[in-house]
């Protein structure tokens, strides 16, 4: 049975990985030249299995007036003439009750549970090199009231299994040593020893070599305008040039699903919301090394993280709700960089580079989606819309799309 993934990023080499691993001919086609090229490429870098709340919270409303005017807000939003950006918006708004958060948080948290698993289990496997640590995560609050937010996130979460400590400002500094000249500007910390990080661009590139080897074929710089029906079956995905057969259709493409999925009557509730990212190059000198985190840090109040990949430190965050704009905005850039400096004021001479921006697929929700729709053809199936934790979530999202191929 032939499967034909569309998309390249994380989440569609997972899923092509996985339906490779069962048996099946695989084809996976992306409009980019290389595989990562999308939101997966230089994204934050952090593996977040314990860190799946999702956006849509009872405490936006709260916040609203400040993460919309505030010039320090992490959020920008540019109004668009698009009614699909208007009705995600106020989907968005009406998910922000305790009772859909506590569901969205569930559904992650389970899922993040069988990604981890599966990812751990490739990694066994295929002794890949993509600069993974397992140095934990520490997330820092700066106001009590965001702190005793997080203590009550956390306390739900132990009620689903998670392991994580509430630590005071003098503890996270012995957790991160490199924090020594912020503790001032630290309330509190939630941290998990648990979490991860790894480069997902070489990971993309260590998944794509692998698959080929094992005869996965690649259509890469062919951008899939539409698909063919017959009755109530997708029989081909076609480009510009070109036209992909196949038994089954997975649709992984990131912020591109929603146009792909109306071109079969099909509407998906996902909008892109763009994040930025920086890498710092640490390679130059013993103190540069020193004054980097070894643990995965979160500022939680500007939305900015920071993960260790061997001798480079990358810094990403921000969320802009401005249509499919993937331009760099230089001030979004700027504000990264400041932050590393405040954290971290041992890195200022360091060099920074591969300024980077990507559109993430986000659900009102938080909660991807995965497997067949009633209202789609039926050999056509999703896995996108995972947002923020599209790395977290790959491995997992691929078994479970794979286990509904037969």
């Amino acid at each position: 049975m032939h499967v034909c993934v569309l998309g390249a990023g994380i989440v569609g080499l997972s899923t092509a990985y996985e339906l490779n691993q069962r048996g099946f001919k695989v084809t996976v086609v992306d409009s980019a030249e290389q595989v990562g090229s999308g939101a997966s490429g230089n994204n934050g870098a952090q593996l977040s299995y314990s860190y799946v709340q999702p956006l849509a919270d009872p405490s936006i409303w709260a916040q609203l007036p400040e993460l919309l005017f505030s010039a320090q807000s992490p959020l920008k939003w540019r109004p668009q003439w698009d009614s699909q950006q208007w009705l995600w918006l106020f989907s968005f708004l009406a998910a922000c009750n305790r009772s859909q958060s506590a569901r969205s948080t569930a559904n992650l948290l389970a899922l993040a549970g069988l990604s981890r698993a599966s990812l751990d289990a490739m990694r066994a496997r295929e002794k890949i090199d993509c600069d993974f640590s397992n140095t934990g995560k520490l997330v820092l609050y700066s106001s009590q009231k965001s702190f005793s937010a997080a203590q009550k996130q956390m306390r739900l979460q132990a009620s689903m299994g998670c392991e994580q400590q509430a630590l005071e400002s003098f503890n996270c500094i012995q957790i991160e040593p490199a924090l020594a000249q912020y503790e001032r500007q630290i309330v509190g910390g939630i941290y998990t020893a648990s979490e991860c990080a790894i480069d997902t661009l070489k990971l993309c590139t260590s998944l794509e070599n692998i698959l080929r080897a094992r005869g996965v074929q690649f259509v890469l710089g062919h951008d899939v305008l539409r698909f063919t029906l017959s009755g109530t079956r997708v029989t081909e995905a076609l480009t510009k040039s070109d036209s992909i057969e196949a038994d089954f259709f997975v649709l992984a493409c990131g912020s591109s699903s929603a146009r792909l999925a109306r071109s079969v009557n099909v509407s998906l509730p996902i909008y892109p919301i763009k994040g930025y990212s920086v890498t710092v190059d640490l390679s130059q000198s013993d103190f540069a090394q020193n004054s980097a985190p070894q643990v995965n840090i979160t500022d939680a109040s500007r939305k900015i993280v920071f993960a260790r990949l061997g001798p480079r430190l990358r810094v990403a965050g921000m969320a802009e709700i401005v249509g499919y704009d993937a331009s760099i905005d230089r001030h979004a850039v700027a504000k990264l960089i400041a932050t590393t400096h405040d954290l971290f004021p041992g890195l200022k001479a360091c060099p920074v580079s591969q300024a980077w921006a990507g559109l993430r697929p986000a659900t009102p929700t938080g909660v991807p989606v995965i497997g067949k729709r009633a209202d789609a053809p039926e050999n056509l199936l999703f896995n996108t819309g995972h947002g923020g934790l599209g790395l977290t979530l790959a491995f997992g999202s691929a078994v479970q799309l794979a286990s509904l191929v037969h």
